[in-house]
């Protein structure tokens, strides 16, 4: 969430705190290292869906995933970007999609 962006102000909020406060105690693990079967400790509580200042969408808990913030900051901005998310292996390196190694 970028701190100059229009619905900072949603992220400072009451209902916002307690919203992420029940995500990460619904899943207190990243999801994308989960998918890779990887035991991270989550930190950021993500919108699955971009909600761009909509705050029926912002305040949906169904829309929200638990991420660390290597995940948020890097794969999850390159998708929402339409960028390509590198694959990973199991010691969490980046690797080649298809590589034999990878």
């Amino acid at each position: 969430m970028a701190s100059n962006s229009p619905w900072h102000h949603l992220y400072n909020t009451k209902h916002w705190y307690k919203l992420r406060y029940h995500q990460l105690q619904k899943q207190p693990l990243c999801e994308f290292h989960l998918k890779r079967n990887q035991v991270i400790s989550a930190s950021i509580v993500d919108h699955i869906t971009p909600h761009k200042g909509d705050e029926t969408l912002f305040h949906d808990p169904d829309i929200l995933q638990s991420l660390c913030k290597r995940c948020h900051d890097s794969a999850k901005q390159r998708m929402e970007k339409g960028g390509t998310v590198t694959e990973f292996d199991n010691g969490c390196r980046p690797s080649a999609k298809g590589r034999p190694d990878g």
